[in-house]
C-alpha cells in the first residue's frame, strides 16, 4: 500500500496520459495521490480530477509564490471554496512560506499573514495542512507553535535541529524520490522516527533522473526508506500507510 501526498496531476505535463499515469501508480500499489491545488483556477482542476479518478484526493490552498499576484477578493473567494467543499477535500494545501523565490519585505509579510488564514481555516474545518516551506523552515516552525492543526512539511530542506523542533510539535514530513540521489533526505530519515514519515513526488517535479516525476515512483523512495530504518520492505509500506491514515482520518 504506497501513497502520494503530493502531486500536481492538474499540471499540462499529464494531459495526455493521464490515465495510463493512473493505472502505472494503481499497478505498483498507490492507494492514494494527494493532489494539491496551487491558484484559484487550479484548486477547481484538482477538484475535477478527483470525481474521474477514485485515487486522487483533494488539497486545495495557494502557492505561496502566488500570494502576490492574488488580490483579496480572489483569496476570499478561495476560502469560500475550500468551505463549500470541505467535504470533498482531504486537506488544506499547498500553502505556507517561500524564502527562496520572493525577496521584498512587504510581499514576505504578505505570506505570512496569508498562511495564518489558512492555519486558522484548517483549525475551523478540522483538516491537516500541507505545507511549502522552502528557505522559510524557521519561521514556519514558530508560526506553527501557535495553531492546533496536524501538519505535513513537504520537501522539508531545513537542517536536522530544525527537523528535530518540527517534530517535537507533531509534524510530518514527506519525503520525495530525490532520496536516492540527496545525501539530505536520507540523513532526514535517519532521523526522524519512522512514525512521522509520509512518502511524495511532487510530481511533475522531483525526478532525480532525467525525465518527468509521477507517483509510481514513490516505489523507489519506500525502497530507500526500508534499507536507511533497516526495517523490511512490506512493514515500511504499512508504516507508512499507517502514518497516512493517522495524519489525513
Amino acid at each position: 500500500m504506497l501513497i502520494d501526498v503530493h502531486a500536481h496531476l492538474q499540471y499540462k505535463d499529464f494531459e495526455n496520459d493521464l490515465d495510463d499515469v493512473i493505472k502505472r501508480a494503481e499497478e505498483v500499489g498507490v492507494k492514494a495521490i494527494i493532489v494539491n491545488g496551487l491558484t484559484k483556477e487550479d484548486n477547481k482542476k484538482v477538484l475535477e480530477l478527483s470525481k474521474k479518478y477514485d485515487v486522487i484526493k483533494v488539497a486545495l490552498g495557494i502557492h505561496p509564490n502566488e500570494v502576490k499576484s492574488t488580490s483579496d477578493k480572489d483569496f476570499e473567494e478561495i476560502f469560500s471554496f475550500i468551505r463549500e467543499n470541505k467535504d470533498n477535500i482531504i486537506a488544506i494545501g499547498e500553502c505556507g512560506l517561500d524564502y527562496y523565490h520572493d525577496k521584498d519585505e512587504g510581499i514576505l509579510k504578505r505570506q505570512k499573514e496569508v498562511f495564518i488564514k489558512f492555519l486558522k481555516l484548517a483549525e475551523e474545518l478540522n483538516k491537516p495542512i500541507i505545507i511549502h516551506n522552502r528557505k522559510a523552515e524557521r519561521d514556519v516552525i514558530d508560526i506553527l507553535k501557535n495553531y492546533k492543526v496536524k501538519a505535513l512539511l513537504h520537501f522539508f530542506s531545513g537542517n536536522m535541529k530544525l527537523a528535530k523542533q518540527a517534530e517535537e510539535i507533531g509534524c510530518y514530513f514527506s519525503i520525495p524520490v530525490s532520496i536516492i540521489r540527496s545525501e539530505h533526505f536520507k540523513t532526514l530519515v535517519n532521523k526522524v522516527s519512522i512514525s512521522k514519515i509520509l512518502t511524495e513526488t511532487d510530481s511533475p517535479y522531483g525526478n532525480p533522473e532525467v525525465g518527468r516525476n509521477e507517483p509510481s515512483y514513490v516505489k523507489k523512495t519506500i525502497k530507500e526508506i526500508s534499507v536507511i530504518k533497516d526495517i523490511s520492505l512490506k512493514d515500511t509500506e504499512n508504516i507508512v500507510y499507517q502514518n497516512f491514515q493517522a495524519l489525513f482520518s
